[in-house]
């Protein structure tokens, strides 16, 4: 490693997801050093890669990285397991001082948004990333309902299903419950309701998410678009195959012909749909790949926002 003033970090899963991470930190990091890679299968690509690269490597797991004669160094580690597993990932590092970004559904510390609220998490022992469809749509329900209020918004995240590896699959329920949860938390919607869909299509699909809020009657169309435009520039910014698949569509719902919305009753307001597509930076899985990409973007910005914290205390 070199002798800077990065801050070394530890990627914990030597998975697709650990592994595109880790070169992202070495292609794109301006704050972060690689300082260790963590599997458990000694013969994952993952940890092959990163011995390649000069990144130092265990196959044996937390405990394995705890040993490490550079593991004093590591003040940042991600965990790109599954949420089962990080409970106890997340038990030993905080046992050692090491702050935690979790990419897993668990959702021990609180949800992050990097454009909606990191700045608020900054000193969190723990983060949680929600979810990739947490990571495309929240966003668009907080553009939404920092100009009108938002009664309900649900989202509905389709990838390839070739882009869900075990990890994803394993945590299916997990993912629903939490996306759900974070568009109340960090988007702002009164309810929330999430679901994905593993698109089996050949060639594979680029990462789809659709958004649907509705918000108050009295919400201003214009005001809408513009914020939701506004937070697309801020997601693309760190995720640049983000975008809007066409133009943000409205339908007036009037009060003399309500919907009903599970767990809120019958509602009338303005509905506001969106379509996004994500594409993937393809460092090292497929573009079509945009769930995981969307990820390892959002999590190594809000590392790097983190760093430059610790730097500027360091100073």
């Amino acid at each position: 490693m070199k002798n800077d003033n990065r801050i070394p970090v530890a990627i914990i899963g030597s998975g697709n997801i650990g592994t595109d991470l880790m070169i992202k930190v070495i292609r794109a990091a301006k704050h972060l050093a690689m300082g260790a890679m963590v599997g458990i299968d000694p013969a994952s690509d993952g940890l092959a890669r990163a011995k390649r690269l000069g990144v130092t490597a265990t196959h044996e797991g937390v405990e394995g990285l705890v040993k490490l004669p550079n593991f004093k160094d590591i003040r940042i580690a991600f965990d790109a397991t599954s949420a089962g597993a990080h409970a106890h990932h997340n038990e030993v590092l905080q046992r050692h001082g090491v702050q935690v970004i979790d990419l897993t559904p668990a959702a021990i510390g609180p949800y992050v948004i990097p454009v909606v609220n990191l700045d608020a998490h900054l000193d969190s022992a723990n983060i949680n990333m929600v979810t990739c469809g947490g990571q495309a749509t929240i966003p668009m329900v907080r553009a939404v309902s920092r100009v009108a209020k938002v009664h309900y918004g649900e989202i509905v995240a389709s990838i390839a299903s070739k882009s869900a590896g075990p990890g994803t699959r394993a945590n299916i329920d997990e993912f629903t419950e939490t996306t759900a949860k974070a568009i109340v938390t960090v988007g702002g919607a009164a309810r929330g309701k999430a679901i994905i869909i593993l698109n089996p299509a050949e060639p594979p699909l680029i990462m789809r998410d659709t958004v649907y809020c509705l918000a108050e009657a009295g919400a201003d169309e214009a005001a809408i678009s513009a914020s939701i435009l506004d937070m697309v520039a801020k997601v693309a910014s760190y995720v640049p195959g983000y975008r809007l698949k066409q133009e943000v569509q409205f339908d007036r719902i009037a009060a003399d012909k309500p919907i009903n919305v599970p767990g809120l009753g019958r509602l009338h307001g303005l509905k506001v749909t969106i379509f996004l597509e994500v594409e993937g930076a393809a460092h090292y899985l497929p573009s079509y790949a945009g769930n995981l990409d969307i990820m390892t973007s959002a999590a190594l910005a809000t590392a790097e926002q983190l760093a430059v914290t610790k730097l500027a205390v360091a100073a």
